[in-house]
C-alpha cells in the first residue's frame, strides 16, 4: 500500500509573513557586528553606540504591550501593514540620522513594531492555513528570525563593514515595504 504525501505550498502572506520576521530579527541584531563603525562615525564611544541594542530592546518590551493594547481591535491585515510602515520609517530615519540621538529614536521607533507584530503574525499565520498545519504556520515565520541570525546579521554586518553602516539601515526598505503591501493586500485574513 502506497500513501501519497500532499505536499501544498505555503501560502504567499505566510512567506510574507516570514520575510518580515526576517527584517525584523536582521535588524535587531544586526546592528551588534557594526558597532565599531556606527561608534566612529557618529562619534561616541562603543558602549554608547552598544546601547543602541539596549534602545531596541526597551522599545521591543515596553513598545509592545503598549501598541498590542491601543490596537487589539484593528483588524489584523491592517494593522500588520502599519506595523510595517513603523519598521520602514524607523530604519529609513536611521539610515539618515545625523547624530546619535535621532539614530536612537529611530531604532526604537522600529523596534515599536517588533513585540505586536509576532504576536499578530502569529495570530494571522494560524489563519492562512488548514487546523493541522498551524503549528507548521508559526515555525515557518519564526523561521524568519532564525534565517535572520543566521543569513541576515552576517550579510548586514559584511555590507555595514564595506560600504558603511547606513547601508544597513535603509538599502533594501522601499522594496520590502512594495512587496510586504502587495502581499498583505492579496492573502492576509
Amino acid at each position: 500500500m502506497s500513501t501519497e504525501i500532499q505536499r501544498s505550498k505555503p501560502p504567499l502572506a505566510l512567506v510574507a509573513l516570514l520575510i518580515s520576521a526576517f527584517a525584523i530579527g536582521t535588524t535587531e541584531f544586526v546592528i551588534m557586528g557594526i558597532l565599531p563603525e556606527v561608534a566612529a562615525d557618529l562619534q561616541v564611544t562603543l558602549s554608547a553606540a552598544g546601547l543602541l541594542v539596549t534602545g531596541y530592546a526597551l522599545g521591543v518590551a515596553i513598545g509592545g504591550p503598549v501598541i498590542t493594547a491601543f490596537t487589539g481591535r484593528l483588524p489584523r491585515k491592517s494593522l500588520l501593514f502599519g506595523l510595517m510602515l513603523i519598521f520602514v520609517a524607523g530604519n529609513l530615519m536611521a539610515a539618515v540620522a545625523p547624530n546619535y540621538a535621532v539614530l536612537m529614536i529611530a531604532r526604537i521607533l522600529a523596534s515599536f513594531a517588533h513585540g505586536t507584530f509576532f504576536g499578530v503574525g502569529s495570530i494571522v499565520a494560524t489563519r492562512l492555513v488548514p487546523r493541522e498545519k498551524q503549528a507548521s504556520a508559526i515555525a515557518m515565520m519564526f523561521a524568519g528570525l532564525t534565517l535572520a541570525n543566521i543569513l541576515g546579521v552576517p550579510f548586514g554586518t559584511f555590507v555595514g563593514q564595506m560600504w558603511g553602516w547606513r547601508s544597513t539601515a535603509g538599502a533594501s526598505e522601499s522594496k520590502r515595504l512594495a512587496e510586504h503591501r502587495f502581499r498583505f493586500e492579496h492573502q492576509l485574513i
